[in-house]
């Protein structure tokens, strides 16, 4: 499918109309995600809207080969994981595809790149070539094009926050949950001009703590009156972000549905808790929609929010353990 469609998408109907295209093109040409949908009874013929789409558990990811047959990965990205758990493996089939997701959706909320000094915190995967975070902060960084833009660790950016706050030059925090409490405890002066975004994981460095704590301890410190968030996995393309309260907003080619928890296939009506089912049409080659993990709840104006994570799924770099 045309990227411009889908990146130019306007209207909610206009998203029906190339989901329901994408789930056909799909069900035909990834054969994980065909068998899993024959198992369910679901075919083209029967699929009549968009609650009528199944949704791929995102455990697949971890045992299968999730990819289209008519394409070769040119990338493949691994989630993080924990020590001796199996980790999950994207295969991208076209990498221009997502820098142009994760650059359009960055611009979609916060502007173009080149208008901040960007920062990154992201220890243990900047290290990791086959880490998409890392890849997409690394995008993003040389589009800034600032010279103090780069991938920095707790104790080296001290002096630089400082030296950026006296400019008052517009910086991006983004780091790691972990990384940006050890920048915090360091920091000797507020940082009102810069944006502090976290994008979860403690990695076992901390204890696991509610959002909601957790943002309250880097607003003080940093002198910030909220926190930013992203969120993204490694099985997705596109990334939702909030500007504050853990409130999340998709960017228009990416929705969240939220699942009853007793049955899989149901959807439920905003406002209550269940698992979070993702619709990235960015993942044409890949598959689409998918199941996740988390806890969370949605709202009707589209928004949404991640409250934890099934008890029996490990616990991963790129989410947030709240509860």
């Amino acid at each position: 499918m045309d990227t411009d469609r889908i990146f130019g998408i306007q209207s909610a109907a206009e998203f029906e109309v190339l989901a329901l295209q994408t789930f056909a093109h799909q069900y035909h040409n990834v054969s994980v995600y065909k068998d899993f949908c024959d198992h369910l009874g679901k075919h083209p013929s029967n699929i009549k809207s968009l609650p009528d789409i199944p949704f791929l558990p995102i455990d697949f990811f971890k045992s299968r080969k999730i990819l289209s047959r008519k394409h070769r990965s040119e990338i493949v990205f691994q989630s993080s994981g924990t020590t001796g758990s199996i980790r999950s493996k994207h295969y991208v089939a076209n990498l221009g595809v997502y820098r142009e997701s994760f650059t359009r959706g960055f611009e979609y909320f916060y502007g173009r790149p080149s208008e901040y000094c960007i920062v990154a915190l992201l220890p243990s995967y900047q290290e990791r070539s086959d880490a998409s975070l890392s890849y997409m902060v690394g995008e993003l960084i040389a589009q800034s094009s600032h010279p103090k833009s780069g991938f920095y660790t707790p104790g080296g950016t001290v002096e630089l926050f400082e030296s950026l706050e006296d400019l008052q030059t517009p910086v991006l925090l983004i780091g790691v949950t972990f990384a940006l409490l050890d920048l915090v405890e360091k920091i000797t002066k507020t940082i009102p001009n810069t944006i502090v975004m976290e994008t979860g994981g403690m990695k076992g460095r901390r204890k696991e703590m509610v959002r909601a704590e957790l943002h309250s301890i880097l607003s003080k410190g940093f002198g910030l009156k909220e926190i930013h968030s992203e969120y993204g996995m490694t099985e997705l393309l596109s990334q939702a972000y909030s500007s504050g309260q853990g409130i999340f907003q998709c960017p228009p080619w990416m929705q969240v549905r939220i699942r009853d928890t007793e049955d899989p296939l149901s959807l439920l009506e905003a406002g209550r808790t269940g698992g979070v089912d993702v619709i990235d049409l960015a993942n044409q080659h890949s598959c689409a929609f998918i199941a996740t993990q988390d806890l969370g709840k949605s709202y009707d104006d589209g928004t949404f929010e991640i409250l934890g994570r099934f008890d029996h799924s490990d616990i991963r770099g790129c989410n947030l353990m709240a509860l």
